[in-house]
């Protein structure tokens, strides 16, 4: 590599909290690697190979420096974070301070400087890796809530750059995001980006909304207008939605395949071939609506709605940032009430609630979704929710039921394809889940049928087109502003 900016640096470099890949420590100190799935990985990868891409990440495990390498055609080069960084910055910024606020405060936010000098310091570190790799003019995407200060980082250090940022969760309203201490450098952070994509049109508006309060800057619909060091008009940013997706054609090659559709046989069989299989497929994450799920699950059976004989509730629930204290107590929250449920509805060999917390490689996802008749998906606020659209791709055989909280982004998409219900109001969720388990196959098939429409044809390949075809067709100037 050259100087930054040299005519042999990457033309197109993603920044993202996480490399594509998992890293592992040799008891001889080697590393071994090997590639995590992900639908971030699967939309950029053709660009990345097409434009000799590189990808910034952190390795996911504390003082694990490694030099940059090569991988399936992508240069990856590793971010080196210290146990008190992904401590400070990542369990704690990131995830105990944004993450609650960005999703309606429904945990509290902790607010703690000592986090907010953290989170800075860090993704100046992502901002110098990515100027050290980028070209002259080259793009760069960053990604998510982790990064929101490197758009600005990265402009100051390479004002020739052609930035875009993806925001992957949802962006608060300006009555909760003023909250935050230090709400003017974010928004002054992501103003450094060229072309800022949020998950939904709301988003978009509660970013403009953010940008109007708290700075000076002029806007005009989607269309921020910065100032230059002399007060003229310089650089513009727009912010606009880009809804993301999954890879649903190779999903839905997956649950077509003989093994898949036997595996779904054999997991109705495991559970006693009930009437009705519903489904819940979560990171155990408080934004989710686990909580809310079961509780009305179990006083269907109360009320005798539902019959433990008949229909039975398999819940997975994936491991989820185990070292922040609101995480361990919902943990127990859960398995607490599941085994209530168990204990007062269960019969021998038939449990009211199969409950896992554990993950599953994309076959056993897709035998599950195949042998579901109903997918609950309940979350209190979600910037988009993926699994949604997994089960869509996955159901060839246009049956099944989609019940979808109207707080996701997937919800705005798919709209009037799900049952939609309100995660908070529990009655009218115990109308819908009864609604759905009940519902004839033919009005099933008309409403898969629309959904299949819809996620079929906008994936994540698609996603990635958009939103790159819009940052490179954007005008350039590299005022330094």
């Amino acid at each position: 590599m050259s100087e930054p900016g040299g005519s042999d640096g990457y033309d197109f470099v993603v920044v993202a909290n996480r490399l594509p890949v998992d890293f592992s420590v040799r008891s001889d100190g080697g590393v071994d690697w090997q590639r995590s799935p992900g639908g971030l990985v699967t939309a950029l990868e053709p660009v990345m190979q097409h434009n000799e891409g590189a990808w910034v990440g952190w390795s996911g495990a504390p003082d694990l420096a490694h030099e940059p390498f090569d991988a399936d055609g992508m240069r990856l080069v590793p971010v080196t974070l210290s146990a008190e960084e992904i401590q400070r910055y990542y369990e704690g910024f990131a995830n105990d301070t944004l993450w609650p606020l960005y999703h309606d405060v429904v945990a509290t936010p902790s607010y703690h400087r000592a986090w907010w000098d953290a989170y800075r310091a860090v993704n100046q570190r992502f901002a110098d890796a990515a100027a050290a790799q980028a070209a002259q003019g080259a793009v760069v995407w960053v990604h998510d809530y982790q990064l929101q200060l490197v758009p600005k980082m990265l402009r100051d250090l390479r004002p020739d750059l052609r930035i875009g940022f993806f925001d992957h969760i949802p962006f608060p309203p300006i009555e909760l995001f003023q909250q935050l201490p230090w709400r003017r450098q974010i928004v002054e952070g992501l103003l450094g980006a060229d072309l800022l994509g949020f998950q939904r049109g709301g988003d978009a508006s509660n970013f403009i909304r953010a940008v109007r309060r708290l700075t000076d800057y002029t806007t005009r619909g989607p269309i921020v207008t910065l100032t230059d060091a002399d007060g003229r008009p310089g650089r513009h940013v727009r912010a606009a939605a880009f809804p993301i997706s999954i890879d649903s054609h190779r999903f839905d090659a997956l649950a077509r395949t003989p093994e898949v559709q036997q595996r779904a046989k054999e997991i109705r069989s495991e559970l006693g071939d009930p009437d009705v299989v519903m489904l819940g497929v979560d990171r155990l994450d408080y934004t989710k609506g686990i909580r809310h799920r079961i509780k009305a699950y179990g006083e269907l059976l109360q009320d005798g709605r539902l019959d433990v004989e008949r229909s039975t509730l398999v819940q997975v629930a994936s491991p989820s940032r185990e070292n922040v204290g609101a995480y361990q107590e919902l943990r127990e929250q859960v398995e607490g009430l599941v085994g209530r449920i168990n204990g007062e509805f269960g019969e021998y060999g038939h449990a009211a609630i199969s409950y896992m917390h554990h993950s599953y490689p994309p076959e056993e996802m897709a035998a599950l979704y195949l042998a579901a008749d109903v997918m609950l998906v309940t979350s209190l606020r979600d910037g988009m929710n993926l699994v949604a659209k997994e089960y869509v791709a996955a159901r060839s055989d246009e049956r099944g039921v989609l019940v979808l909280s109207e707080f996701t982004g997937a919800a705005d998409e798919l709209a009037p394809g799900p049952v939609l219900i309100n995660p908070h109001d529990i009655d009218g969720m115990k109308d819908a889940i009864v609604a759905a388990a009940q519902m004839d196959p033919r009005e099933q098939r008309r409403r898969m049928r629309r959904l299949r429409r819809r996620v079929m044809s906008d994936d994540v390949a698609k996603w990635a087109e958009s939103f790159l075809g819009v940052l490179t067709a954007l005008p350039h100037r590299s005022s330094h502003v």
